[in-house]
């Protein structure tokens, strides 16, 4: 599998399959344009449906839909890990979000005092909060300093030291979307004996990932983002290596080996990391998620990725002639995935604009007085053009031309 986007030219969707894919969300019909998915996607009809379906068996059907339920629920699991390339189905545990996944990694690992965390200063705080609750143990956090989150190699080998036991990264960076070079990063925390965490949420779904040969230890994922899936869905992938070192920060009746052995208390953990689930799991959103990440994988995580990367680079190309913006996202393909962000060149706050772009129906997201902007794979050039027009004639307004 190729993981890296310098080996492709980007390439829109053909307009059959970009037509098709339009035919699945309800909400273009409407005029409402949706250029924010590194927020939280629209969800399709395919998952609305699948959750009706299931909401109506367990209404006025069968009622008692567990045995069914898992059945689907392993289906997803499996989806996802022929979406990152994970070992086997067994290596995925879901959860609510990607807090919850983190946690299990940073609360679970066998951490001694003395002992440190690299992250750095531009990451979302689900990615930081989790790491820095380890302080009242005696783990130490390093912070690598950046430019908007730009994180290299280089950086990562320079700020290692003998007492760094984990790298905290987000695959993409959530407010500019600069994209990390993970194979480069995970070799190098592989080579050191160091344990290498992601956060994947703004990436998977949007461009490809293999989380064996990018060397990622856990992947943790919302699903509510570029993978479309409902609210209050998520996973750690963990590899085998990884969960033998864990000690289990919680347990439930599903964490066990056998758990329809109600009455055998002191059974081993389940082999599988499916230990870290506990209880029922949240199966409305993952029959939901289950249709989402099929849909994706149906149209093609490379397809996806080109046409994600092709629709951004139209939309960066025109911002860039904007005197009045700077555009923050790097430029080349490999360094970025489906974020643009941009801001006022002057410094000012662009929530006016924002606000302006919400009243024609154009949704972004107003991140520190900047503009992000998150197209998907079913986005069209039309979508962008209208976009822009609305911001040209706004900052033309505002400026007083």
């Amino acid at each position: 599998m190729r993981t890296d986007s310098s080996s492709m030219t980007p390439t829109l969707l053909s307009n059959g399959r970009l037509a098709e894919a339009r035919t699945l969300f309800p909400h273009i019909g409407t005029g409402h344009i949706y250029l924010n998915h590194a927020a939280t996607s629209p969800l399709s009809t395919r998952v609305v449906d699948a959750i009706r379906r299931h909401l109506e068996d367990h209404s006025a059907g069968t009622i008692d839909t567990f045995v069914s339920d898992m059945k689907a629920v392993a289906a997803c699991r499996s989806a996802i890990a022929r979406l990152i390339h994970a070992e086997a189905p067994e290596r995925i545990a879901f959860t609510l979000n990607t807090s919850d996944a983190i946690n299990i990694v940073a609360a679970g690992f066998p951490w001694q005092s003395g002992d440190r965390v690299l992250l750095n200063d531009h990451e979302f705080p689900a990615n930081v909060h989790p790491y820095l609750h380890l302080r009242d143990r005696g783990v130490a956090i390093d912070v690598l300093p950046t430019r908007y989150g730009v994180v290299t190699p280089e950086m990562v080998e320079a700020s290692l030291t003998p007492r760094t036991r984990i790298v905290g990264l987000s695959a993409v960076q959530f407010l500019t979307g600069s994209r990390a070079d993970l194979a480069a990063i995970g070799r190098l925390c592989r080579d050191r004996g160091v344990r290498f965490v992601v956060d994947g949420i703004q990436a998977v779904g949007a461009v490809r990932l293999d989380v064996q040969t990018m060397c990622i230890d856990a992947l943790a994922a919302g699903g509510q983002k570029w993978q479309m899936a409902p609210l209050g869905t998520g996973y750690v992938y963990i590899t085998q290596e990884l969960q033998d070192m864990i000690r289990q920060p919680c347990k439930g009746w599903l964490s066990v080996a056998d758990p329809w052995q109600f009455f055998k208390y002191d059974q081993p953990l389940a082999a599988s990391a499916q230990r870290y689930e506990g209880g029922t799991l949240n199966s409305p959103g993952l029959i939901g998620m289950r249709a989402s990440l099929e849909t994706l994988l149906e149209f093609g995580p490379d397809a996806i990725e080109s046409h994600i990367l092709a629709i951004t680079r139209r939309l960066m190309e025109h911002l860039q002639s904007f005197n009045e913006l700077t555009l923050l996202t790097p430029e080349q393909d490999r360094e970025r995935a489906g974020i643009v962000t941009v801001a006022a060149s002057d410094g000012r706050d662009l929530t006016p604009v924002f606000k302006a772009l919400e009243r024609d129906r154009i949704s972004c997201s107003l991140r520190e007085g900047k503009l992000r902007f998150s197209p998907h794979f079913y986005t069209n050039v039309h979508d962008i053009e209208a976009a822009l027009e609305v911001l040209h004639s706004t900052l033309a307004h505002s400026s007083g031309r």
